[in-house]
């Protein structure tokens, strides 16, 4: 989308909100985590559900979208949630993990109060925009985790699903 703007008393022609690339990255590996710990962000340790990508300008933005199906089993009568979340990993540079709130009803956190001995499953997705200001690749990838007491596991790309992932270079401004 070209957009034409004002700068000082001349028209400049600037392409900003251009999709300037995308890649995408799928997995159908199965992972699971038994006994997970409340809060604690899984990855698989091979066949994992990532990305890379390298910015063409220190002001492109990113968008990422990913999705799984998911499984927490669940051995008491409370409350549990299960969520995905994304590792961003700046080639020479910081690593932050991005997720959902634990305990808050957000996008892409699912929650409920379950019966003992309950399995549930849902295909969760997430819609997350960054600005990391770098020219340097970066790698994206998605893991799972959960919260609830007495959780005996949680799953990602349940049942051998197709799990993916679609990182966007927009235009910056």
């Amino acid at each position: 989308m070209a957009i034409i703007t004002l700068n000082n008393n001349s028209l400049v022609n600037a392409d900003v909100g251009k999709v300037l690339q995308v890649v995408q990255g799928t997995s159908s590996t199965e992972f699971s985590q038994s006994s997970p710990t409340n809060g604690t962000i899984y990855y698989p340790s091979s066949n994992k559900l990532s990305a890379s990508i390298t910015p063409s300008s220190t002001s492109s933005k990113i968008i990422i979208k990913y999705i799984s199906t998911t499984r927490i089993n669940h051995d008491t009568n409370t409350d549990i949630g299960i969520a995905l979340a994304v590792k961003e990993t700046i080639s020479g540079g910081a690593t932050t993990e991005i997720k959902p709130q634990t305990l808050a009803y957000n996008s892409g956190f699912y929650n409920s109060n379950v019966d003992s001995g309950s399995q549930y499953r849902i295909r969760l997705s997430e819609i997350i925009y960054r600005t990391p200001s770098t020219t340097s690749a970066i790698t994206y990838e998605v893991g799972v985790f959960g919260y609830g007491a007495n959780s005996s596991g949680i799953h990602f790309n349940e049942d051998g699903s197709r799990g993916e992932i679609i990182l966007m270079e927009i235009a910056g401004w």
